[in-house]
């Protein structure tokens, strides 16, 4: 995603358009488009701010409030697989796909991926024999 454009443009455009001039003689004039100069006067409108909304998604998903539970579980059984886990949110009420369920054990940081050497981090090995 991109980066907004820069408040000081934002406020030139506007005062353009302030000026009598049209929506899209205003995105030519300042190498915009036309649409970005339609939702920037609605921005003003609605918020009367030219401020760049926040982008991205707000809250962290379905998963979010169950976040504690998959804690909890894997605390407890020591390791499951991400289809375990969909089986039990699924108990909960939350129908989810695997990885959804992967994104949240990284947000957590339980993920259990390869370390930096290559090596699977944390594993649950039998002990080698003598």
């Amino acid at each position: 995603m991109g980066k907004p454009l820069p408040l000081e443009l934002r406020r030139r455009v506007v005062a353009y358009v302030d000026e009598g001039h049209g929506h899209r003689e205003a995105a030519r004039h300042f190498r915009v488009s036309p649409r970005f100069v339609n939702n920037l006067i609605k921005l003003r409108r609605q918020t009367g701010s030219l401020e760049a909304r926040r982008q991205g998604h707000v809250g962290g998903g379905k998963l979010e409030p169950h976040a504690e539970f998959v804690r909890l579980r894997l605390a407890e059984t020591g390791e499951l697989t991400l289809d375990e886990l969909c089986v039990e949110l699924e108990v909960r009420g939350v129908s989810v796909h695997r990885s959804n369920v992967g994104r949240l054990l990284n947000r957590l940081g339980l993920s259990h991926k390869k370390n930096s050497t290559g090596q699977r981090a944390a594993a649950a090995r039998r002990a080698p024999s003598a």
